[in-house]
């Protein structure tokens, strides 16, 4: 993400993304740089404008649904968000109590 960033930051300020330019702000910022990394940015973002990217991803959100929403759809798809993030918590829950317990019937037979 390092890089991307890198990318970002040489965009925010005019200048031209190149690998020297995307080392060089990496390096600034203490990430060990790997050269292949770098080169694979560079030749990603060859044709893309990033301008242009950073508007049609801010806009996307924002887009209604086709059809329209009423507020009974939105409630729906909030209920299944929470559930789905309640689910998520019980198995990380689960998760650390499997691993609390390993080795005890080990250790008293």
């Amino acid at each position: 993400m390092e890089y991307v960033y890198a990318a970002l930051i040489l965009n925010e300020t005019g200048e031209e993304i190149n690998e020297d330019n995307i080392t060089a702000v990496l390096d600034a910022a203490g990430v060990d740089v790997e050269e292949s990394r770098v080169k694979a940015l560079v030749a990603a973002l060859e044709d893309v404008d990033i301008e242009e990217a950073i508007e049609t991803a801010a806009a996307a959100p924002a887009a209604a649904p086709a059809g329209g929403s009423s507020d009974s759809d939105s409630e729906e798809l909030d209920t299944t968000d929470e559930e789905e993030e309640a689910a998520e918590e019980e198995e990380d829950d689960d998760d650390e109590d499997d691993d609390s317990g390993e080795g005890l019937g080990e250790l008293f037979g």
